[in-house]
Order: structure tokens, then sequence, then C-alpha cells
């Protein structure tokens, strides 16, 4: 018996998997790019499915419950909503989280942009890295460490900011202990360690614009203010969008800085919604609450970036 019939004997099946794949046409081919683009992807969507979406549904069906881990969930309905909307530190902690939304977002939008026109703009390719880099750099560090060091910083007694503010006369100002300017201190620590990436951003925007459109506009005598006005910020549109929403989801967030500097104090001037989730959930292991707060936090996140996707039709450009 020849040795291609044993390796091959009459009757045996291919697998069914390897025959479509090796299939010796066009369509064979795209069949195995997509299995290869699949198995690429896959490390992603498994770890979004365990690390992202399971927690969302489990948080969904614990806002239903009463559990703190040492009893098994008890289902109480809707209990936990009931107690949330009656909750007057809740509303306090959505008041101080959308203040600081606004300021921080205003903030960084203004700047972000304002540093990548000056960028943009200069002819020293190495200069520019340099700026690019510097500004970029408060990025990389931890949350919790620039909290912590702006927290000396804005200390009243011994921090370097009130220690140049009186060398200017300015009185000693109690940056993390008075509630009328706590949220202006948390709001500063949280611009310098965010400006970096919508700095980012905005410059990634400018440089990917058409020239021949720039040039087009100085020569019709579009220059300075003008020239922002009309064409570069039309032209910007999509990416103030990008950064506006990217920027308010992430600052509706807030929990590292106002944790760190301040614990919520004083009182309740600086406690944000995720403070109140994480002191329900871990500090009072009343899982169910802090699941509840969770929840309507992302009813809310998801309704203001709504809002801001249905009004840009009005405002952002497209090609």
């Amino acid at each position: 018996m020849s040795s291609s019939a044993v390796e091959h004997p009459v009757g045996r099946r291919r697998n069914p998997i390897v025959q479509w794949l090796a299939a010796d046409t066009m369509a064979g081919i795209k069949r195995q790019r997509m299995l290869l683009g699949y198995l690429f992807i896959a490390p992603t969507i498994i770890g979004l499915l365990i690390f992202v979406i399971g927690p969302m549904l489990g948080s969904f069906g614990l806002s239903f419950h009463k559990w703190n881990i040492f009893r098994p969930p008890e289902f109480i309905g809707l209990a936990n909503f009931e107690r949330l909307f009656a909750d007057a530190r809740v509303f306090v902690s959505f008041k101080n989280t959308f203040v600081l939304v606004v300021m921080t977002v205003v903030m960084l939008e203004v700047l972000a942009l304002a540093l990548a026109l000056s960028v943009y703009r200069l002819a020293n390719r190495a200069l520019s890295t340099f700026y690019r880099t510097a500004y970029f750099l408060p990025v990389l560090l931890s949350g919790a460490a620039v909290a912590v060091t702006l927290g000396y910083l804005f200390n009243r007694d011994f921090g370097v900011i009130n220690y140049y503010l009186g060398l200017l006369g300015v009185p000693k100002i109690s940056w993390l202990t008075s509630s009328d300017v706590v949220l202006i201190a948390i709001a500063i620590t949280t611009v310098w360690r965010n400006l970096g990436f919508t700095f980012i951003i905005y410059l990634g925007g400018l440089s990917s614009m058409p020239t021949e459109v720039l040039e087009a506009a100085e020569v019709d005598g579009a220059v300075g203010w003008r020239k922002i006005r009309s064409v570069i910020l039309p032209l910007l549109s999509p990416t103030i969008l990008f950064a506006t929403v990217t920027d308010i989801i992430k600052m509706l967030q807030f929990f590292d800085e106002p944790f760190i500097m301040t614990r919520g104090g004083p009182g309740d001037s600086s406690r944000t919604v995720v403070m109140m989730m994480y002191e329900s959930g871990f500090g009072n292991l009343d899982f169910g609450y802090g699941s509840a707060i969770a929840l309507l936090l992302f009813a809310v996140i998801m309704i203001v970036t709504g809002v801001q996707f249905y009004l840009s039709r009005r405002w952002v450009f497209y090609g």
C-alpha cells in the first residue's frame, strides 16, 4: 500500500473549520484575515466583558438588594432609590461635582487650546518637542502623588502658594479648610494634572488641519483672532467636541484629588458623587446603596453626553 493511501485513507473527513479556512478562493483568504482580526481584538473584548460590562451588570443587580458581604443579598426592590432621592448628602455631592466639572472643564479647554495654538506656531522643532513633553508630563504622574504634593503646596500655614502670596501682601488663604475656596483648590490641582492630555488632543487636531485652507485664509486677510474665530475654530470643532465630552465624563467621576486632599471636607463642601459611592460601599458596607448611587451617576453621564452630541449638531462641522 502506498504512503499516500496511508496518509489520506478513503473516507476520512477533513475538519470543517480547517476546510472552511483553507478554501483556495478569495473568500477563504478573507475568512482567514477575519479570524486573525478577531484573535487580535479578543483580549480587549474579554477584558471589557470581565472588568467593565460584568461589574456594570453586577452593580445594576445589587442596586435592588441590601448586602453587606456578611449576609446573603436581600432583594428590597426600589428601596435604595427611594432612600437615595431622600438623602440630602447625595444632592450636595452632585452639586459639588457639577461645580467642579464646570470649573475644570472651562479651564482645561481654554488653557489647552491656548497652549496648543502657541506650540503649533513654533518653528523650532526642538523647542516644540520640549514644550509637548513638559505639558504632558503631569499626565503620567499618579493622581495620589499629585494630590499629596499639591495638598502641601496649598497648606495654609507652611504652603508655598501662601508664602508667595504673602510676599505680594495677600493674607493667608485657607485653601483646603474653607468651604468657600476648597473647590477652587481641587479644580486647580485637577487641571494641572490633566491639562497635558487635552493639550495633546488639540495639538493633534491643529496638526491635521489642511494647510491650504489656512494659507488661503491668510491671503484673504484673516489674521490673528479673526483667523482663529472664523477658520481655526470651525475646522477644530470635532476635536473640541471630543475633548469636551471626554473631559466632562472624566470630571464627573472626581475622586482622587478631593479624597486625598480634603476627605470631602470641610463638612461635605468638597464631597463628590464617587466619594459618596465609595463611602457607602466600602466604608459602610452598604453595597446596594452604593450601587444605586453608581447607577444614578451612570444615568447622569449618559444624559449629559447625549445632550452634548445633540447640541453639537449646531456648531460642529465635519469635512
